[in-house]
């Protein structure tokens, strides 16, 4: 009974409010299932995996394929490419969502500041590759809208989409075009749940607009802010594949090949499941370091952190 009695008092929560649990259930039977139960395949990055013989029966080599990675011509424009495309991104995305939700939050008048949302969101419905369609189109050097207006100023066509020098610039734009407006949806809820009496108290100060801006709501939303920041870094080498991948060509592989790219050229294309595993898990693990790092010291230099 003593057993028993204990068993009931620790699950009479869970009980009591079943349905919120149930509500969760496949959101975390999602993570679980294509998350957490795919670590198991994580030891064939320090295995010669041979498919015959399975995960488990494949020989181990230790850390082959790492060095094999870290010695390899390609590792450190893999390197320089994604940190470069990732730290680009992070500069000109992160802060431009934060612009547009404080610029909408001061429209006052809703018809336009609906039609701005909507305008803004639209693009983040947009497939991948939708937008890199249109990328072409409008690029083109022969009869792209952009070359055609710098013909009309009398320039040379930019051959935007083959040029290494480029795909950074038209990536990091085009990336930030599409998801500015979906990011700052966070930010509006932030700026939303500041009591408007600070608001009021500040106006009848003296306060202007711009001041307002800066002493109340960007020390309100600072805090959605720093766990934003933190979690953007941490992903700073996972920028995304299918993007960067329909965008890729021979010309401009010399700037647009990244980590992901890599793995899949080496995995799904050679067959090199376990060096393609090594090189994936390595990325995975800075992407972690850089994580925790990042967290550490908005711990240390203010009250916001993920834990």
């Amino acid at each position: 009974m003593g057993v028993k009695g204990e068993m009931g008092r620790i699950m009479k929560p869970y009980l009591k409010n079943y349905e919120l649990y149930l509500l969760i259930s496949p959101v975390i039977a999602y993570f679980v299932i294509f998350n957490y139960l795919p670590m198991y395949g994580v030891q064939i990055a320090f295995k010669n995996f041979i498919a015959t013989k399975g995960i488990w029966d494949s020989p181990w080599v230790g850390m082959k394929h790492f060095d094999r990675f870290f010695d390899s011509y390609y590792f450190w424009r893999l390197i320089k490419n994604t940190l470069g495309i990732g730290v680009y991104l992070l500069a000109a995305g992160f802060p431009i969502p934060i612009l547009l939700a404080l610029m909408l939050n001061e429209v006052r008048r809703k018809f336009f500041s609906r039609f701005v949302q909507t305008l803004t969101y639209a693009p983040h419905f947009l497939s991948t590759v939708v937008v890199v369609g249109m990328l072409f189109f409008f690029l083109s050097p022969q009869n792209g809208l952009v070359n055609n207006v710098i013909r009309l100023f009398g320039g040379d066509p930019v051959l935007f989409m083959t040029e290494p020098s480029w795909f950074k610039s038209v990536y990091v734009l085009s990336e930030v075009w599409q998801q500015m407006g979906w990011s700052s949806i966070i930010y509006l809820a932030a700026l939303a749940a500041i009591d408007p009496q600070l608001h009021e108290a500040a106006t009848m100060d003296g306060a202007s607009r711009l001041q307002r801006i800066r002493h109340i709501n960007l020390p309100g939303i600072m805090p959605t802010v720093v766990i934003l920041l933190i979690l953007n870094t941490g992903s700073i080498l996972g920028i995304g594949f299918e993007k960067i991948y329909l965008m890729q060509n021979d010309l401009n592989m010399e700037s647009s090949d990244v980590i992901a790219t890599y793995v899949y050229r080496s995995g799904i294309l050679d067959a090199q499941y376990s060096f393609s595993a090594a090189v994936g898990l390595f990325n995975s693990v800075v992407s972690f370091v850089l994580l925790l790092s990042v967290n550490f010291i908005a711990r240390r230099t203010g009250d916001n952190s993920l834990w």
